[in-house]
């Protein structure tokens, strides 16, 4: 009998989403409109993302134009964008906002860098994690006499290849983060 390891595959693609995300959300000097992603703002009583409530475009490659729907949300926007200390600087013009990325010093990248390591070994737990799981249940397929011990040795090294596979996957992540953010 072998082991379907969809689950195990699904769940290293969420990981590996979820190190995307939080690295697409950290900004590198240069803008880009997921830094924004992670900002939420009240808009008539309720919390929206900022992409729900105004247009959001690259005008150079230092700056990000907000432009609200409702003029009336400006304030809003900016108190938000402030407040998610984000190290970005907020100028407020008659279109809307204008996001504006600071260059970045060696200390700052340095500082990065920590992050985007320490948001890497988070995602490496988790696969850690998610082996541990399919793992253990592999040893009870086999205790419960469903899988015989050639199978679950096959299962174990099936296992590695995968994790081995996902990790490759994050570290490639890492590695194009990281050479962003040096510049």
């Amino acid at each position: 009998m072998s082991y379907n390891f969809s689950q195990l595959k699904a769940e290293l693609k969420k990981v590996e989403e979820w190190l995307a995300r939080e690295y697409a959300g950290l900004h590198t000097g240069r803008a880009t409109p997921a830094v924004l992603d992670t900002i939420i703002i009240d808009s008539y009583g309720s919390k929206m993302p900022i992409k729900n409530v105004a247009s959001i475009n690259i005008e150079d490659p230092k700056t990000i134009r907000v432009s609200p729907w409702d003029k009336n949300q400006v304030k809003e926007i900016e108190k938000a964008v402030n407040t998610a200390n984000l190290g970005l600087s907020v100028t407020v013009d008659k279109e809307g906002l204008r996001v504006i990325f600071p260059q970045l010093t060696e200390e700052t990248r340095a500082g990065l860098v920590k992050i985007l390591k320490a948001k890497l070994e988070e995602a490496r737990i988790s696969a850690r994690k998610e082996r541990e799981e399919i793992w253990n249940d592999v040893g009870r397929l086999e205790k419960d006499g469903k899988m015989s011990e050639d199978d679950k040795f096959r299962a174990k090294d099936e296992i590695q290849k995968i994790i081995d596979e996902a990790n490759n996957k994050l570290e490639a992540l890492f590695a194009k983060k990281e050479k962003e953010v040096m510049g």
